[in-house]
Parts: C-alpha cells; sequence; structure tokens
C-alpha cells in the first residue's frame, strides 16, 4: 500500500511539475511576442498589449492557484531577457505574479464561470479580473521606475497608465480566447460553416484596410463584431477582437493609417481606447446574447416537459370521457 501511494504522490509531482513549465513556457513566449509591438511613453517602453497576463489568468482559472510557481518562472524568465538581475527587477516580477492570482481571487469570490455563458461573468472578468487585479502590476511596475529615478515624477500617471492599460487588455482579449480554446472537444461541429468562413474572410479584409486607412475608417469593425457576436457568440466575436487589436496595434507602432500624425501620446490614447472599447464590447455582448439563448433553451425544454404531462393526462382519461380527475372525484362524492 505504501508503494502505491508513493507512486501516485510521484505521479502527482510529475504532473504539476510539467504543468509548470508548460505554464512558464506559455508566458515567456506570448512575453516575447507582446514585446515585438512598443510604444515609448515618457522615456519609458510600454506595450499596448501585455499577453502574459491574459495567459496567467487564463491558466490560474483552468488549473487552479498551484500553476502560480510557473506564473512566476514565466515572469523571470522575461524579465532575464530584458535586463541583468537586481533588486527593483524581482519587484516587478513578484507585482507581475500577484496582480493575476489576485484577479483569480476576486473571480472565485464572485463565482466565476469558464464558460462566460452569463452576463455577471463578463462583467466580472472585466471589472475584478482586469481593471481591479492589473492595478497591482502597473502600480508596482511604474512605482518602481519612479524609486529608482529611471522615470520623473510628472511622467509617472502616463506610464503608470499605460501599463495599467496594456496589462487590462491581455485579460480583456487573450484570456477569453484562451478559455475558449480550453473548451472545445473534438469533434467540431460544422454547422453554419459557409456563413464562418465568409466572416473570417470579410474580417481578414476589412480590418487591415480600416487599420492601414489614412482615413478613420476603424469604425466599420463594430458592424463586424456585432455579427460575429450574434451568429457564434464567444467564439467568433473574441477571435474577432483579437484579429482586430493585433492589427491596430500594428498600426499604432508603425504609425501608419490613423496614427501617422499623431503624437506618442495621443497614439496610446487612441489604441488603448479603441482596443478597450472593442473588447468590452465583444465580451459583453456575447455574454448577454449566450444567456439569452440559455434562457430560450430552459423555456423551451420547461415547455415541452408540460406538453408531455398534458399527454400523458389526456391518455390517461377513461373510456367513458372522463378524465382521472373526474373519476376521483365522483368516487369520492360516493363515499361521502
Amino acid at each position: 500500500m505504501a508503494a502505491v501511494v508513493g507512486s501516485r504522490d510521484l505521479r502527482t509531482s510529475a504532473v504539476v511539475a510539467l504543468q509548470t513549465l508548460a505554464v512558464a513556457a506559455c508566458y515567456y513566449v506570448s512575453g516575447r511576442l507582446g514585446l515585438l509591438r512598443e510604444l515609448v511613453v515618457e522615456g519609458s517602453v510600454v506595450t499596448p498589449i501585455w499577453p502574459p497576463t491574459g495567459v496567467s489568468v487564463a491558466c490560474l482559472l483552468i488549473f487552479g492557484l498551484r500553476c502560480w510557481p510557473g506564473i512566476a518562472l514565466g515572469a523571470f524568465l522575461v524579465i532575464l531577457s530584458l535586463t541583468s538581475l537586481s533588486p527593483w527587477a524581482f519587484g516587478v516580477l513578484a507585482g507581475n505574479t500577484v496582480a493575476p492570482v489576485v484577479g483569480y481571487l476576486l473571480l472565485r469570490r464572485t463565482g466565476f464561470r469558464t464558460d462566460l455563458a452569463r452576463l455577471r461573468d463578463g462583467l466580472a472578468l472585466v471589472f475584478l479580473g482586469a481593471f481591479t487585479a492589473m492595478l497591482i502590476s502597473s502600480t508596482t511596475g511604474a512605482g518602481i521606475l519612479l524609486a529608482t529615478g529611471r522615470l520623473e515624477w510628472p511622467g509617472f500617471w502616463a506610464v503608470w497608465l499605460a501599463w495599467w492599460v496594456g496589462d487590462a487588455m491581455g485579460v480583456l482579449i487573450v484570456t477569453p480566447v484562451l478559455l475558449l480554446l480550453s473548451r472545445v472537444r473534438p469533434p467540431l461541429r460544422l454547422s453554419r460553416w459557409k456563413e464562418a468562413s465568409g466572416l473570417a474572410l470579410i474580417v481578414c479584409c476589412v480590418v487591415p484596410l480600416t487599420a492601414h486607412s489614412s482615413v478613420s475608417l476603424l469604425f466599420l469593425v463594430y458592424p463586424l463584431l456585432i455579427w460575429a457576436a450574434l451568429r457564434f457568440q464567444l467564439a467568433g466575436s473574441m477571435l474577432c477582437a483579437l484579429f482586430a487589436s493585433v492589427m491596430t496595434t500594428v498600426a499604432a507602432t508603425d504609425r501608419a493609417g490613423p496614427f501617422e500624425r499623431l503624437t506618442r501620446v495621443e497614439v496610446m490614447i487612441k489604441l488603448q481606447a479603441f482596443n478597450g472599447a472593442m473588447a468590452l464590447t465583444a465580451l459583453i455582448l456575447s455574454a448577454v446574447i449566450t444567456e439569452q439563448i440559455h434562457t430560450r433553451r430552459s423555456v423551451e425544454r420547461a415547455c415541452q416537459e408540460l406538453v408531455e404531462v398534458l399527454e400523458h393526462l389526456t391518455a390517461g382519461e377513461s373510456a367513458d370521457g372522463r378524465s382521472p380527475l373526474e373519476d376521483s372525484g365522483i368516487r369520492r362524492r360516493q363515499d361521502e
């Protein structure tokens, strides 16, 4: 018996170790991808979207709190690839680790469900997992830059805002997509595949055009986003939002299209306002539509059950045309 228990503990430890390494690898890869596009704000380099925050929150929601060492290891590797080790680097590491953990704990307190099928789940992810929890990482990071003399006080709030919005956008855009992928099970249903292919083709043509056009046409993304949410709920809206966000971020960092003649601060404000509004629209609209669909299906099931009950009662009528209820009433009067 001791040998069996020992082998089980060994397998559990091996699974946890592999899971930690996988989370760290995903964090590091997403961090390197995020660093491909940067903005300079008050002399500090920030990323418009920081995917590792979305990866961290998604991993915590999927695997639980035991994966936090993988988040810390991934953050350590990203920081190590950017600069040498120093006390302030460990402060940034702590902030980047604690923020998604706090977001996960806040979401758990609200009874968050990973299918995002309720409006309350979408709102919780926005206001608790993204906006509230990411205050920790942005405040820690900007505060360390200020304390070490890498940032002057007049530029603190601009850097803090850019850091906070970048981390929040990672949660709003990346986390729902990863939660969606974690729930995919083969075989995939190919219903409405023609419509999905047409929508994907239109999105791939329209979004790059709007992102790089000198005329401000970014508003054309919203009808496509609404179409995707109405017909394909979370899967359609968040994939559309992710693609639009990536294309717009590329245009902004290249100072192309509607971002061509803007200052660096104006580029950041316009880009983050667009990404934030788009992510909120996609997430909340898809949650509302999914909730309505589930409510309608529940009502339909209740109606079907009622019909079956009525059919059963009708089939139980006596031969003389009286229902069982009428027969029981007659017998009760006779007994009296």
